[in-house]
């Protein structure tokens, strides 16, 4: 008797009994050339193939007290076989079985038919698995899953096994299942996790996150205004992400990452004091004012009364537009609001600049400082020349003119 057989055979009690389909928890106890020896812990005892537990470069992934979850299939011979998924030789065995117990099976995709995969378990069984049973979406680049070998759940099994429907999606979104309430029971708002971006919409980037998927908006994916989500994500990537919010009855989750990046305004003290000087874009207007950009993430605003250079306007496209870019002055930063409160400043120094409009081709626009006539035109009447016998205004000079052509004509009178 092998060293395995006496183990067993001292330790064999009768245990309760297991139904086919029911999985167990059990730690391993023996491993030999191509069985694992387990006790499920409900004295039961039993078998799973070596092969279930290699990977693809052959060494075995568990050791002697690991506990592994599998499934009981049947018993032979007074020995209890399990298994952790159906496939290879016990596959023809115990396929009706898998199917009736919702035990997985593992099989191989192979050539890609009308509506979906041809696939084959146990390297002889054929199977057929849909498009839409493949994964949790929608099936993008059917070549990536040709030729690779993959766990499924029966979904139908008919004519003896001739017409047999597999579906990887239920097993995927059991396993989802089972991985959310395990998040749920240690996830909280504020967590700083890993995940992989599944996909990119308009209105931001759904990400994985291990069991869960939750969605970045645009607002949370980085600092600055993001025009193109296209520009910062592609699906695929492994990113680190920062839990907004939790909905677990509505299975909706909201996730930031712009708060895994250094915050720009920790440094407008230092970049932006008051009083500076600085160059910005216009990026909104609104009716109280002009948002003006001065890095990525860094937006001021010039209120209205700010704009009219002292006159009065309706709304801020009178004076500026979006995409212009002008220099603006800091006025006051509000770190709690995050608020940059910004002006036109005066310029440094007149300069009279005269630029052909037709030649330049540039659109000219109304000057954003506060001046009045008086300012900018001369008063010519300081240039006169003060006379001692003055000849009065115009309008005197005129009205005598006047009289005295009057005064010609009388004088003349008919002849």
């Amino acid at each position: 008797m092998s060293g395995f057989a006496e183990l067993f055979a001292r330790n064999k009690v009768v245990g309760e009994k297991l139904q086919p389909g029911q999985q167990v928890s059990a730690s391993v106890v023996g491993i030999a050339r191509e069985w694992i020896f387990i006790d499920s812990g409900t004295k039961s005892e039993g078998v799973v193939a070596k092969s279930e537990f290699l990977d693809p470069e052959g060494n075995c992934k568990v050791a002697v007290g690991d506990t592994v979850k599998v499934y009981f299939l049947a018993e032979k011979k007074q020995e209890k076989l399990f298994t952790t998924k159906v496939g290879g030789v016990a596959a023809q065995a115990h396929l009706e079985e898998a199917f009736r117990c919702g035990i997985p099976v593992e099989a191989t995709v192979g050539a890609e038919g009308k509506g979906g995969f041809q696939v084959r378990i146990g390297g002889s069984i054929r199977a057929f698995c849909p498009y839409s049973q493949m994964g949790l979406r929608r099936v993008e680049n059917s070549e990536e899953y040709l030729g690779q070998c993959m766990t499924f759940k029966i979904m139908e099994f008919r004519e003896g096994g001739r017409n047999i429907i597999l579906s990887r999606r239920q097993l995927l979104e059991e396993e989802r299942t089972a991985r959310k309430e395990e998040l749920r029971q240690t996830l909280k708002v504020g967590d700083k996790v890993g995940g992989t971006v599944t996909s990119l919409q308009k209105f931001g980037a759904f990400v994985d996150i291990g069991g869960i998927e939750g969605l970045i908006p645009m607002g949370e994916i980085g600092w600055g205004r993001v025009e193109d989500i296209h520009s910062h994500l592609e699906p695929g990537r492994q990113v680190e992400v920062v839990i907004k919010s939790l909905d677990w009855e509505q299975d909706r989750y909201a996730l930031s990452l712009k708060d895994t990046l250094p915050d720009p305004w920790d440094e407008v003290p230092v970049r932006f004091p008051e009083g500076s000087r600085q160059m910005g874009k216009v990026v909104r207007l609104m009716d109280f004012g002009a948002f003006v950009t001065l890095a990525p993430g860094i937006d001021g605003l010039i209120h209205i009364s700010k704009l009219g250079a002292g006159r009065r306007i309706n709304h801020p496209r009178e004076i500026v537009q979006v995409g212009d870019e002008l220099e603006v002055q800091i006025e006051t930063f509000d770190p709690e609001k995050r608020r940059l409160s910004l002006n036109v400043p005066p310029p440094a120094e007149i300069e009279t600049v005269t630029v052909p409009a037709k030649k330049s081709g540039f659109k000219s626009r109304p000057d954003l400082r506060d001046t009045s006539v008086d300012e900018v035109s001369p008063d010519y009447r300081k240039y006169q020349k003060k006379s001692d016998n003055p000849l009065g205004t115009l309008g005197d000079l005129l009205k005598a003119k006047m009289m005295h052509k009057g005064n010609k004509i009388i004088n003349k009178g008919p002849q």
